[in-house]
């Protein structure tokens, strides 16, 4: 084929695909000249945005607790093919939902959205590649799939009768696992859907009080959701509630109220005179361990003295030189070459335990469960949320809001860590609880305290799997700082190193086994000496040597 007729194909092909690429063309020009033509005032108002795209950093630590699995509610993954068969459940509760409908046609609330377009794409913060009447058929359809989830909730409204085929992902009894798949899917971040929405469609039902059965059911879901059992940051209006952005927003300003920077905002303790004293003290303390400790060490070295003046022990010392002397030429020179091969190999392990020993990663200068418990603190529920974690010195009672840990928790609290750093709050209160529970627990003993504390209600296999969960969250926190709950690690960590337990630790740790590397190496010098001294000792008679001397 020549070069003229290689171009004449490929002119050939492009004219192919003008058409369609005219055709996406038009369609864009169109859409975009009709947003903004149609646009009025109320729509071109500045709508947050609050349904965000979770941070890559996020989902690459753990994809699974970010990302849908069975079930697509709003655009974001609605074009995902592995979802696509819960779309067939989804109609059929559309189908159901028709049949409350004051207009017996599915379309009057669909053309309703489509209407709300604009301010249903102003929630998103990813751009969505859907026409508008795509928009607001997704939000129709995902509505009244919510909808039906959220009469379980509502206790005293029944929406519609749950069919038999679909028993399996709607449970009243909660305890099947399609149903808590389902619940694991909605509370995620990328799968929420406006809360407007979901009130919009209440507005066609022929229902009584449609208000009260959608507050209802949020609170009822809500509080399944929640991972802290105290609920009384709940909206008490309905105008309040419905102010929320989505099922996500509520369940996080459920948990860390709007106001959090003037409620967990308090006076400052003033602890740096407390500081100063308790460094007072540990010097005071310091100086008294380290006098036993020179009288403990002192007392072998008057002995080493005594044994110094006498004239044996003139002899002894000069036994070394004379042993390398003789055995050099030997086969006790090998076993000599031998010892100092082995003194070589303990420093280069020294080596590998020294650097063993550097923490993977930095957590939250806070000592365990265990390790507080060690010293006499006590652990109790408080009554009340984040706001209510303290420690009482006095009582020596550390007081943190009660959790429940099950198989949704992890997703749960994940999800809310992803909208915090999202909306990135004055204070991220969420962001620093997650970060104190990773410090103070550390292994299954750990939890195990707590749970006798009544802390925390472990619904998983064991104790280990939660202290895992807390562990691996800290790889996903944003550092940050609140008042209320720095001030409690602060009192918490000088009370606890103001114990004289603790002080002596620390002594013993700083002034004896941090020159360990030193009386590693004394010692193996001194097993050297020992053993060419055995050595010479099976081939000549010491006291014979000594006498002769």
């Amino acid at each position: 084929m020549d070069f003229s007729s290689f171009t004449g194909t490929i002119s050939s092909s492009f004219e192919e695909l003008n058409p369609l690429l005219r055709c996406y063309e038009r369609e864009w020009i169109d859409d975009t000249s009709r947003i903004l033509e149609e646009e009025d005032e109320e729509c071109g108002e500045q709508v947050p945005v609050r349904i965000f795209t979770v941070s890559k950093n996020l989902v690459l630590v753990k994809p699974e607790a970010y990302i849908p699995h069975v079930v697509a509610i709003g655009p974001y993954h609605q074009k995902r093919l592995d979802l696509y068969q819960m779309m067939r459940y989804k109609i059929s509760s559309a189908k159901r939902t028709q049949k409350l409908l004051k207009t017996s046609k599915f379309r009057d609330v669909v053309e309703h959205f489509y209407e709300l377009e604009h301010r249903i794409r102003a929630c998103y913060h990813r751009f969505l590649d859907y026409s508008g009447e795509t928009v607001a058929w997704t939000m129709a359809i995902d509505a009244s799939f919510l909808l039906e989830y959220l009469q379980i909730y509502a206790k005293r409204v029944t929406l519609t009768k749950i069919p038999y085929g679909m028993s399996h992902l709607l449970d009243y009894t909660g305890r099947k696992s399609g149903h808590q798949a389902v619940l694991r899917d909605m509370i995620m971040l990328e799968n929420q859907i406006p809360l407007f929405v979901l009130r919009e469609f209440l507005g066609f039902c022929q229902l009584e009080k449609p208000n009260e059965f959608l507050a209802e059911g949020l609170k009822g879901l809500c509080t399944d959701l929640s991972p802290i059992k105290f609920m009384g940051n709940f909206p008490s209006h309905e105008e309040e509630l419905f102010e929320r952005a989505h099922l996500l927003d509520l369940l996080y300003y459920t948990l860390v109220p709007p106001s959090n920077h003037e409620e967990m905002v308090i006076v400052k303790i003033e602890v740096e005179e407390a500081e100063k004293k308790d460094g007072e003290d540990e010097g005071k303390s310091s100086k008294l361990v380290l006098k036993k400790l020179c009288d403990i060490i002192s007392a072998p070295l008057r002995c080493l003295n005594i044994a110094a003046k006498s004239e044996k022990f003139s002899v002894i010392m000069k036994l070394p030189c004379q042993i390398i002397k003789k055995f050099t030429k030997g086969s006790a020179g090998k076993t000599i070459q031998d010892l100092v091969d082995s003194v070589k190999e303990v420093a280069q392990e020294v080596g590998t335990v020294d650097s063993e020993d550097i923490p993977p990663m930095e957590e939250i200068p806070i000592p365990s469960v265990t390790e507080l418990k060690n010293v006499g603190i006590k652990f109790r529920p408080s009554n009340g949320g984040l706001n209510t974690i303290k420690f009482d010195e006095a009582a020596a009672t550390f007081n943190l809001p009660a959790i429940v840990i099950n198989e949704k928790s992890e997703v749960v609290i994940r999800n809310l860590i992803a909208y915090e750093a999202s909306i990135a709050p004055e204070m991220m209160a969420l962001s620093r609880y997650i970060e104190l529970m990773n410090g103070i627990i550390d292994t299954e003993e750990d939890v195990l305290l707590l749970r006798e504390a009544r802390i925390i209600s472990n619904q998983l296999k064991s104790d280990m799997e939660v202290a895992n969960l807390w562990n691996g969250m800290s790889k996903s926190v944003k550092s940050t700082e609140v008042p209320v709950l720095d001030d409690a690690i602060k009192s918490i960590n000088a009370y606890y190193s103001s114990q004289l337990k603790v002080k002596a630790g620390r002594i013993m740790k700083n002034y004896v086994f941090g020159s360990w590397k030193f009386l590693v190496f004394l010692g193996a010098n001194i097993f050297l000496l020992l053993t060419a001294l055995q050595a010479f000792c099976s081939v000549y008679n010491c006291r014979r040597a000594i006498s002769s001397a």
